[in-house]
C-alpha cells in the first residue's frame, strides 16, 4: 500500500531540505515546481496560451518562458495570477494524478507531494496526511532575502503573498521544525519515517 504524504511549507522555510532527506530515504518526489516548467516547456499547449494571454514580452530569446517576467507580471497583479492559474493548474493536476495513479499501481512504499500551494490548490485531498515545515519568521526572512538576494521590503511582500504560516499548521498532521542544523531536521525526518513503519521498507529499495 502507498502512502501519499502532503509536503508544504512557507517560502525558504527548508521544505526542499525535507523533500531531499526523504528522497535519500528512498522515498519517491512528486515535485511542483518541475511539473510546472514541464507544463510551460517550449511549444506547449500552455506555454502557446500565456504567450497569447501576456505576449512575447514573456519569453527568452529561445522562446522558453521567462519565468521571472511572467512573475513579475502577476505579482501584484491577481487578475492576471487568476489568467497564470486558470491556463497551467488543471494541467499540473492532470500530471500529478496520472503520475500517483501509476506510483500506486507499482507499489511506492511513499510518495511525496512537494507542493508549495498545496493547502491553497487543495492536494491535500489526494494525501494520507499534511506535514509542514516551520521556520522562525526572523530565519525565513534573511534566509529568503540571502537566497534570492531581496531586499527586506521584496522578501516581506512574497512571505506575505502566501498563506500565514499559521493557518498551514492549523491543517497539519505533522510538523518539522527547520529552526535547528540540518542534523537536527535529519533526525526529525527519521522520526517521521519510523513512525510510518517505513525506514526499512525504504531503505532496501534505495
Amino acid at each position: 500500500m502507498t502512502r501519499v504524504i502532503g509536503l508544504t511549507g512557507g517560502i525558504a522555510s527548508g521544505k526542499s531540505t525535507v523533500a531531499a532527506l526523504l528522497r535519500q530515504a528512498g522515498a519517491v518526489i512528486l515535485d511542483a515546481d518541475q511539473v510546472a516548467r514541464a507544463v510551460v516547456a517550449p511549444n506547449s499547449e500552455a506555454l502557446t496560451r500565456l504567450t497569447k494571454a501576456f505576449g512575447e514580452q514573456i519569453l527568452n530569446p529561445d522562446r522558453s518562458l521567462n519565468r521571472q517576467q511572467l512573475g513579475r507580471l502577476i505579482f501584484n497583479d491577481p487578475e492576471a495570477r487568476r489568467v497564470v492559474d486558470e491556463i497551467t493548474h488543471p494541467l499540473i493536476r492532470q500530471v500529478f494524478e496520472a503520475s500517483l495513479a501509476g506510483l500506486k499501481r507499482a507499489g511506492v512504499p511513499l510518495v511525496v507531494l512537494d507542493v508549495p500551494l498545496l493547502l491553497e490548490a487543495g492536494y491535500q485531498r489526494y494525501c494520507d496526511q499534511v506535514v509542514v515545515v516551520k521556520v522562525d519568521p526572523l530565519t525565513q526572512l534573511s534566509r529568503l532575502m540571502e537566497r534570492n538576494h531581496y531586499s527586506r521590503r521584496e522578501a516581506e511582500q512574497r512571505i506575505q503573498s502566501q498563506m500565514p504560516l499559521a493557518e498551514k499548521l492549523i491543517h497539519a498532521d505533522l510538523v518539522i521544525d527547520n529552526d535547528g542544523t540540518k542534523e537536527e531536521t535529519a533526525a526529525q525526518v527519521d522520526h517521521l519515517l519510523a513512525k510510518w513503519h517505513l525506514d526499512d521498507n525504504l531503505h532496501s529499495m534505495v
